[in-house]
């Protein structure tokens, strides 16, 4: 992704060189055509069994992933709140340690991107259906019922909202894109997640080990994009109704819904123009702009600008309980509340790291360890708590003069349910279709790329009949979702994110310990010699 008249700009290296790429084995060689079959027959495996399981056996499935969610949330949900925490702090040690002024290229190598470009791009990265559909409903959720151990005050619910959106979410991220850009960039290897642990693994990370890392990126990415579609779904059939174009959306409707996006973000991944899919991000960002203004200047200012300072108080004073809060905080609600929140992101947010980090690691080439660390970790958090200050202050604003939003709406209609309340409602409704309908087609077009990437051996340009293959497949799984799940469907939506996530948060907490061995020898750090000698020791695990 390149913005016209813009190129890398390189400057004579200093006395330090950077790392020869290394020797060219299977694992980071460059990337050769072809399907890798087992990885792919593999994640395909399990997706079509998955489906065919839910069409000839609906109430089994439903009942093996509850009880799997029952397991991951009682007995593993303190790995998801602590990995997350953890994800925090080891990006930030990276960044403010002396591994901060490693650069992800050539020592001198300048960013490939402005600054102003790179951080726009950002905002397109990992953003977009979640803000639309949670902009509102979470802020109001979070006040009217309360999570366990808050007062329910305005501050303490915005708080809440923040540490889900926040620092943990984008340093999960942080962690995927630094781990794929440095060895991209720096070392030479192609971009999988498996050629990440070349540090740890050696050679082994070519052979089986690599490819289950693979699949589980797959797979943590299918049900991820299948979750953003049914949200999708269900947030436009919720403006149909309320603008009057049909009755009552039912579950055909929806399944209708998710497969015109389906075929609208497959053709858009398929269709090789390039310029289309930037000029169509950066309409997506104007119009999430005038929404905002939009509502910032119609809605209750005052209170809007107040929940500011009040919010980023809260959350300050709150990080520390909110990152401890586990199912033994107040027994099983807080562990339903949990399951339905907290870890339910964690594992959403961890099922977009593929993509999200891959797309971050592509555009952030000349960029430092620290400049890359603080960027995608502080600038989508401010954005985050603008976003959320305006909508969901309008809708507590809303709530408080009288008007009980949070129970007449359901959760995807509350947004509506709040834009009711200003001037021009119908016009902003359908605007709000269209921008999560576009903020879904520009978004799992490139999960469907990089999908076929894994499944290619690492490829940037994979095969179209892969793209189709896999976007067809994670389209029929968001409407199987929603096809079973019925009145119940945006909780079979949470289910499965939570239960293909979970594999793949182990994958990242090995990552973190492969790329702190790579950046502790690199020769900026070791010196080019004493890194040459661990190159050679690696290359013989």
């Amino acid at each position: 992704m390149t913005y016209a008249g813009e190129q890398p700009r390189v400057i004579d290296p200093p006395e330090v060189q950077a790392p020869e790429p290394e020797r060219a084995t299977p694992a980071h060689a460059a990337p050769r055509g072809g399907v890798d079959k087992v990885v792919f027959g593999a994640a395909a495996g399990v997706g079509v069994g998955i489906i065919l399981w839910g069409l000839l056996a609906p109430e089994n499935l439903a009942l093996v992933s509850n009880a799997a969610l029952g397991w991951l949330v009682a007995d593993m949900g303190w790995l998801f709140i602590t990995a997350a925490t953890g994800f925090v702090l080891f990006s930030l040690f990276l960044a403010f340690s002396r591994y901060g002024r490693i650069p992800l290229g050539k020592d001198g190598e300048k960013p490939e991107f402005r600054t102003v470009s790179w951080i726009a791009m950002m905002f397109s990265a990992g953003m977009g259906i979640g803000l639309m559909f949670y902009g509102v409903a979470e802020p109001l959720a979070h006040m009217v019922s309360p999570p366990p151990g808050t007062d329910g005050s305005a501050g303490s619910a915005m708080a809440t909202t923040m540490y889900h959106w926040g620092l943990h979410p984008w340093a999960i991220y942080a962690v995927v894109g630094l781990s794929i850009a440095y060895g991209s960039y720096r070392r030479g290897r192609k971009q999988l997640i498996s050629s990440a642990f070349v540090p740890l693994l050696g050679r082994r990370a070519e052979g089986a080990a690599g490819k289950v890392i693979d699949v589980l990126a797959i797979i943590a990415t299918m049900f991820g994009t299948a979750a953003s579609l049914g949200l999708g779904a269900l947030q436009i059939g919720s403006g149909l109704e309320i603008i009057g174009w049909m009755g009552e959306v039912g579950t055909f409707a929806l399944v209708a819904l998710v497969g015109l996006l389906t075929f609208a973000f497959v053709a858009s991944a398929v269709s090789g123009v390039a310029r289309g899919i930037h000029w169509l991000s950066n309409i997506n960002m104007v119009l999430a702009i005038v929404l905002a203004v939009f509502v910032f200047v119609l809605g209750p200012t005052v209170l809007i600008l107040n929940l500011l300072p009040t919010t980023i108080a809260d959350y300050s004073a709150q990080l520390a309980t909110m990152s401890g809060r586990t199912a033994a905080s107040a027994g099983d609600d807080t562990a339903s509340w949990l399951s339905s929140w907290t870890i339910f992101y964690w594992a959403w947010w961890v099922s977009w790291t593929p993509f999200v980090g891959m797309f971050l690691a592509r555009i952030s080439r000349g960029r430092t360890i620290r400049q890359f660390v603080v960027g995608v970790i502080v600038i989508p958090t401010s954005v985050s708590l603008v976003w959320f200050a305006v909508f969901g202050g309008s809708a507590i604003g809303v709530q408080r003069d009288g008007t009980d939003v949070a129970s007449q709406s359901s959760t995807e209609g509350q947004l509506f349910g709040m834009l009711d309340h200003l001037p021009l409602a119908g016009v902003s409704t359908v605007l709000v279709m269209v921008l999560v309908a576009l903020f879904f087609v520009s978004g799992a077009d490139a999960a469907s790329l990089v999908m076929g990437t894994l499944s290619e051996r690492g490829t940037r340009h994979p095969s179209k009949r892969i793209v189709v293959f896999w976007g067809t497949l994670t389209g029929g799984t968001a409407a199987l979702i929603l096809w079973t799940g019925g009145t119940d469907a945006l909780q079979g939506l949470q289910t499965m994110t939570i239960i293909a996530a979970a594999p793949f948060l182990l994958v990242m907490i090995g990552l973190c310990v492969s790329l702190y061995r790579d950046v502790s020898r690199d020769p900026l750090i070791v010196g080019p010699t004493k890194e040459s000698e661990h190159e050679r020791v690696s290359d013989t695990l």
